[in-house]
C-alpha cells in the first residue's frame, strides 16, 4: 500500500527526438522530470537537429513504435498520462490512437497537442489527410492544446486572425463537443495591444472559460509550444486547477524567453531551458487569469 502511495507518476511521451535544438523530447523530458514525473519516451523519429535548420538527418520510427508498445504491454506498464506531440504521418496517428485504447485507465490523463501548422498554413509535409486523422485523435483526448492555425483546421473553417472573446468561446465549445473535456488555444493576438498575447481555455466540467494575457516579445524560439504543454500537463498531474496550470505554463515560457532574449544567440536552438528549469519547483508568483 505504501509503495502505491509513494510511487512516482509516469508519463508516456509520444514525440520525436532531435539531437540539436530544444524541442520535443529534449524539452518534454527535463520539464516533466523536474516537476517530479518519470517520463517514458515513445519516440516517433530521431533527427540530428530539428527541421528549422537548413538540413537534417531523419530516421522514421513508425515501424518500431508498435514493437515498443507491445513490450510495454508485456511488462504491464501503466501510465498516469499519455501525452502526444508531433506525429509525422496518418499511420503514426493510427498507432497512437490504438496505444491510447490499450493503455488508458479510468484515471489516465490523455493530452494531445495537435501539431499541424502555424501562421495560417499547414507544415510542409502535411495535407488534409493528416488533418482529418488528427480530428479523430482529439476525440480521445482529455485535453488538447492547438494554436490558432490548428484551431481552424480542426474546425474545418477558414483562418481568421482576429477574434472576439465571444467568437473564441464559441469555437472552444465546438471543439470540446468533439470529445476533449478541456481545450486550450495558444498564441491568440490581443487586438487592441500587439505587445500582448493571450491563451484561452474552456473546461466542459463546470462550463467555464478562462483567459490569460501576457507580454509578447518579438522573438521566435522553436519548442515553446512543447514546453508550454509539458508544464501544463505536469501542473495538472500535480493537482493544480486549470487556470493555475495555464498560468504556470505561460509564466514559465515568458521566463525562458526573457532569460534568452538578451543573448547573441541562434534562436533556432530554443530557449535557454537550463537557466529556468528550477523555477518549476517554485510556487506561482502571480495569477494573471480571468474568467470570461
Amino acid at each position: 500500500m505504501l509503495r502505491q502511495i509513494n510511487r512516482v507518476k509516469r508519463v508516456a511521451a509520444v514525440h520525436d527526438l532531435s539531437g540539436v535544438g530544444r524541442v520535443s523530447l529534449t524539452v518534454v523530458i527535463p520539464v516533466l522530470s523536474t516537476m517530479g514525473f518519470q517520463v517514458c519516451p515513445l519516440p516517433t523519429a530521431i533527427l540530428s537537429n530539428h527541421t528549422q535548420y537548413p538540413s537534417f538527418s531523419f530516421m522514421d520510427l513508425t515501424d518500431e513504435m508498435p514493437r515498443i508498445i507491445d513490450e510495454w504491454k508485456k511488462l504491464n506498464v501503466q501510465f498516469d498520462s499519455i501525452y502526444t506531440g508531433y506525429l509525422g504521418s496518418p499511420q503514426q496517428v493510427h498507432i497512437v490512437s490504438h496505444f491510447i485504447d490499450r493503455f488508458r485507465l479510468d484515471n489516465t490523463l490523455v493530452v494531445v497537442d495537435p501539431v499541424l501548422g502555424d501562421n495560417a498554413q499547414l507544415y510542409a509535409n502535411f495535407d488534409m489527410t493528416m488533418v482529418k486523422e488528427m480530428r479523430q485523435l482529439i476525440r480521445k483526448a482529455d485535453i488538447i492544446t492547438p494554436n490558432m492555425t490548428e484551431l481552424f483546421y480542426l474546425l474545418d473553417m477558414p483562418f481568421k486572425a482576429q477574434l472576439t472573446d465571444d467568437e473564441l468561446k464559441k469555437y472552444l465549445l465546438e471543439l470540446s463537443n468533439q470529445g476533449p473535456q478541456i481545450v486550450v488555444v495558444t498564441s491568440v493576438p490581443v487586438i487592441e495591444n500587439p505587445q500582448q498575447t493571450s491563451i484561452y481555455a474552456y473546461n466542459r466540467e463546470g462550463n467555464k472559460y478562462w483567459k490569460i494575457t501576457c507580454s509578447y516579445l518579438p522573438a521566435h524560439y522553436p519548442g515553446t509550444g512543447d514546453t508550454f504543454t509539458s508544464v501544463l500537463t505536469g501542473a495538472l498531474l500535480q493537482g493544480d486547477s486549470l487556470p493555475v496550470a495555464i498560468d504556470r505554463a505561460s509564466q514559465f515560457i515568458l521566463q525562458g524567453i526573457r532569460a534568452t532574449f538578451g543573448y547573441e544567440y541562434d534562436n533556432r536552438d530554443g530557449i535557454l531551458l537550463e537557466k529556468v528549469l528550477h523555477n518549476l519547483t517554485m510556487p506561482v508568483q502571480t495569477n494573471n487569469y480571468e474568467m470570461i
